[in-house]
């Protein structure tokens, strides 16, 4: 990968966990309410806000396959979640936590472009810039359990945790 694809997608990582998290406080959003949550964020300034939704073009690109992605599945990945945490129920995780561990979930999953070691690493980014201090510690025993399971051929979607 280039250093500019790089750059572009660790930026477009932050902005579908902005979008995220932004939407963790709604327990009945839509997914209306997470495609106009998607294009009005800050970040979409080439976009007017207008009253038709219907004149706005559809979302895209890599940010908006992790948004769609993770809040379509985001039950799946809490149980995903749930098998590499010990001792941690996964509401009970910090919603920024919570956010960036079903998003790199997410990556290792589904996204087979992005190598474990790229999510796990934007995910640790991401914790240490929005995070507790103490969290990349707790992300990273997450996501590297769940790493090497994947490199055994034990972490597989909708093995048990339903296919979506």
């Amino acid at each position: 990968m280039s250093k500019g694809k790089n750059a572009s997608r660790r930026a477009e990582r932050a902005q579908a966990f902005q979008v995220l998290y932004g939407l963790s406080f709604s327990t009945d959003a839509t997914m209306r309410d997470v495609r106009r949550a998607f294009l009005f964020f800050p970040d979409n300034r080439e976009l007017e806000p207008v009253e038709d939704e219907g004149l706005l073009p559809p979302p895209s690109g890599f940010a908006w396959e992790l948004v769609q992605g993770v809040w379509t599945r985001a039950a799946e990945l809490d149980q995903y979640l749930a098998r590499f945490s010990r001792n941690w129920r996964v509401d009970r995780m910090g919603r920024v936590e919570r956010t960036i561990l079903r998003l790199a979930m997410y990556e290792l999953l589904y996204r087979q472009d992005v190598p474990a070691r790229v999510a796990i690493s934007e995910a640790l980014d991401l914790t240490r810039q929005f995070g507790e201090d103490n969290a990349a510690a707790f992300v990273n025993g997450i996501l590297d359990a769940a790493a090497k399971a994947a490199e055994n051929g034990t972490l597989l979607p909708g093995a048990d945790a339903g296919k979506q």
